[in-house]
């Protein structure tokens, strides 16, 4: 299989499960619980149908918007995901750059495998970076710190992983970060051997922004999840939010929002952005889907802080909806993910091109010459 027989983000999809070993794609792939939140973020998508306009002139299609004060060129963007060394060795250094390429935000996890300095150094696109509040305020402070010195365009505050999401399928796999050979895991390496042999043969895994905080070999159970429910702040609240807000001092969306009164929340406290999100049905099993909530917060709070709809995005046609029901742009992670696993920086390029043209192509043939013309009589729900 090659990127050039990938035609859509499914596509990527198997490609990825035929080149990582079972936990690492599982890892990607699975969400919280039954998976029924997981599952329900792309159906909801076929919930209405656009409604074109025809015999209008579309010799000229302006795909651009703005978010975060920063004009992009496609109204979609890297959503925030951890460590991408873990899929591929490019990690965030290829997503990043295929980012800048397209024009479009790359947006960093705390709990990624580069740096918040090498990320700065390393591509002058769009940067937004993911933060979590941390029990140990000094660390929160210093992650805000370094990434102004970095030149991060915006910051967004993960607000719905105070404890961590029951993830069976890693239970199930064995998934360690970082991967270690043992009895379970030794075949899947042994049948992986091009990922297998780039992953130990390149940089050493570590969660660079916090490699003092953590101990390298341990299970996920002592590891990724023992450090969110040890390290991230329980007692988080609005106060806390609102202090992140100030001390970063730019644009800031606050990310894991599904209802209207927090919405509402998000913009006393100065937020200019929220992204409605339920971390990938990652969390909280059984929630809403980002799509289904986003009417009803567009029509209570859309003239009043940037929306960004983030969750289960998988086709040009989807970002459309979420703009005509008043997002401002979409961001997507698992879709970008398959891509990287499968060829790196290539493969997140070459997705990103897909849903481009996908975006230009749907945009030509319901008339709309820009994302202004995306409009809510665009949609009819069933």
């Amino acid at each position: 299989m090659s990127i050039a027989k990938c035609y859509n983000v499914d596509d990527f999809r198997k490609f990825a499960k035929k080149r990582l070993p079972s936990p690492i794609f599982h890892y990607i792939d699975g969400g919280a619980d039954d998976e029924v939140t997981l599952k329900r973020n792309t159906d909801s998508f076929n919930k209405c149908d656009l409604i074109p306009n025809v015999l209008r002139d579309v010799s000229s299609i302006d795909t651009s918007t703005t978010v975060f004060g920063q004009k992009i060129n496609m109204p979609l963007f890297l959503a925030p995901t951890a460590m991408h060394r873990l899929y591929h060795h490019d990690g965030e250094r290829g997503s990043s750059k295929a980012a800048e390429k397209f024009g479009t935000f790359f947006s960093m996890s705390t709990m990624s495998t580069t740096s918040i300095e090498a990320i700065g150094n390393h591509t002058g696109g769009p940067k937004l970076f993911q933060l979590y509040i941390h029990k140990d305020k000094s660390l929160t402070d210093d992650l805000i710190e370094r990434c102004k010195r970095a030149g991060f365009k915006a910051m967004c505050l993960t607000v719905d992983t105070i404890v961590a999401g029951n993830r069976e399928r890693d239970r199930r796999t064995g998934f360690t970060t970082p991967p270690k050979l043992t009895l379970s895991s030794l075949l899947s390496f042994a049948l992986h051997p091009s990922w297998s042999l780039n992953y130990f043969l390149h940089e050493k895994f570590k969660l660079a922004n916090l490699a003092h905080t953590q101990k390298n070999g341990q299970s996920i159970e002592t590891s990724i999840i023992d450090y969110i429910n040890s390290q991230f702040d329980p007692r988080m609240n609005w106060k806390d939010a609102e202090y992140a807000v100030k001390k970063w001092n730019g644009p800031f969306a606050i990310k894991g929002v599904v209802s209207v009164e927090d919405a509402k929340k998000a913009i006393d406290i100065g937020a200019t952005a929220i992204m409605i999100s339920n971390h990938g049905g990652r969390q909280l099993d059984a929630s809403l889907s980002p799509f289904d909530i986003l009417p009803r917060i567009a029509d209570a709070v859309g003239d009043k802080i940037e929306i960004i709809l983030d969750g289960g995005i998988r086709r040009g046609t989807h970002v459309l909806k979420a703009l005509a029901l008043g997002a401002k742009a979409c961001s997507f992670g698992k879709g970008y993910l398959y891509a990287l696993s499968a060829a790196g920086q290539k493969g997140v390029e070459a997705v990103l091109k897909i849903m481009y043209d996908e975006i230009y192509r749907n945009m030509t043939l319901m008339g709309c010459r820009s994302i202004k013309e995306i409009t809510k009589d665009k949609v009819l729900f069933r």
